[in-house]
């Protein structure tokens, strides 16, 4: 009896995947619930397993595959048993010696992407198929698919492509008002072909970074971004946090760190200034009576946001468990898209990487996002005298369209005043 292996429910706005990583070869044993197939989307890469034990009898995805929710993994023969892999040692050992040579000429075949001039030079590609959602996208933007070019299996036009003509401008049915900053962005075209170079290495880009760069735009183009700055004198919350650090984590489990008191300073100001925790939305601007923070953590596979809910109901150590949990995920890649949507304001520390100073990007539809920075010693005048203070620059980048500049400064200074006098959050001032 076989058991078929189907892509599961992705989330919510979440209708394709990519085939990451098959952890089983077929004829190879598994066990019911063993994780199967890694597949990756546009937010998070999750695991697959199995649905019954048996042995995998069939891979209908390759890896590298696009797949669309309910599409055919493979599938599973529950009445069979894994063949005996004794005989493995013998192929590996002979060929071992000889596959070394055969690989040489694979090298120098690798300049074959040239044919890829062809199509550019046609100025139309044969899109065979597109899933009803990108077909969507394509006629929503009145767009020619003809002029897309497809990077899907079997000439396939996937989302990204879609996404990436619209960027560029380059695949309207007619000349009708494309931006000029795309146009000037991006090549009349489509890309000519690339000299190879066995000095460069060509990796395609994951579905989270494209993701990631897709988004990072859109807030560039959509948003009239703007960042301010202040300076943050450090000393007391240091005093504080070396104070108590040792009795915090005793009796909490968790070290205090300096993003909870950054946290709750942000929740302080946003509460007097709600603007920069809302959002437009069309004509409307959506005030958000709710606090849920995006802490952005750094990843191997890029950078990720997850969501810390509710965060004004939180105490101290309610914050640092809570970013410490989230953390753990993201850098194990084991964060949901639960965990990774929403969001009404966005704390970025660049510090941990030695930054000392930066612009912050807007994580759309928010409008503000704050950058913490590496503390750095500074000599600063405190009354007639000199001294050396432990200081940081803070940015707040925000969407001009509905945070003015006196409620962007306004907001640095009440963060900058709770940061400097930590009593003032106990006394909620």
């Amino acid at each position: 009896m076989a058991t078929e292996i189907k892509v599961p429910a992705l989330g919510e706005s979440v209708s394709e995947a990519t085939v990451a990583k098959w952890m089983k070869a077929v004829g190879d044993a598994v066990a019911a619930d063993e994780p199967l197939v890694e597949l990756e989307t546009d937010k998070v890469t999750l695991e697959v397993n199995a649905p019954a034990s048996g042995v995998l009898q069939e891979i209908a995805a390759q890896e590298g595959a696009e797949v669309e929710v309910g599409a055919l993994l493979g599938s599973i023969d529950e009445s069979a048993t894994a063949a005996p892999k004794k005989a493995e040692p013998k192929t590996e050992a002979a060929p071992a010696k000889t596959e070394a040579p055969k690989e040489e000429p694979k090298k120098a075949e690798a300049p074959k992407p040239a044919p890829a001039a062809a199509p550019a030079a046609a100025g139309a590609y044969e899109v065979k198929t597109m899933s009803p959602a990108v077909r969507k996208l394509v006629d929503e933007n009145n767009l020619d698919p003809a002029k897309i070019k497809p990077t899907g299996k079997d000439g396939r036009l996937v989302k990204e492509d879609v996404q990436t003509a619209i960027e560029a401008g380059t695949a309207k049915r007619s000349f009708s008002a494309a931006p000029a900053a795309g146009a000037a962005a991006a090549p009349a075209g489509p890309l000519p072909p690339r000299p190879e170079d066995p000095r460069e290495e060509r990796v395609k880009m994951t579905r989270l970074r494209q993701a990631i760069a897709r988004r990072l735009k859109e807030a560039q183009n959509t948003a009239a971004m703007l960042t301010t700055f202040n300076e943050v004198d450090m000393t007391n919350v240091m005093a504080l946090r070396n104070e108590y650090k040792e009795s915090f984590e005793k009796k909490h489990g968790v070290k205090l760190g300096f993003m909870s008191f950054f946290v709750k300073a942000s929740l302080a100001a946003l509460q007097e200034l709600p603007a920069v925790n809302a959002e437009i939305y069309g004509d409307e601007i959506v005030y958000k009576n709710y606090f849920d923070i995006g802490v952005a953590v750094g990843t191997p596979s890029g950078l990720v946001v997850p969501i810390l809910r509710d965060a004004d109901q939180l105490s101290f150590a309610g914050v640092e468990q809570g970013i410490n949990t989230l953390g753990v995920k993201a850098r194990d890649g084991k964060l949901s898209l639960a965990e990774m949507q929403g969001g009404t304001f966005t704390i970025s520390n660049g510090g941990v990487y030695g930054s000392l100073m930066s612009t912050p990007i807007l994580n759309p539809p928010q409008s503000g996002i704050l950058g913490m920075h590496k503390i750095q010693p500074r000599p600063m005048a405190i009354g007639n005298s000199v001294e050396i203070r432990p200081m940081m620059y803070l940015a707040l980048s925000y969407d001009h369209r509905i945070v003015d500049g006196r409620e962007a400064v306004t907001f640095l200074v009440k963060v900058k005043d709770a940061i400097e006098d930590p009593r003032r959050l106990l006394l909620d001032l």
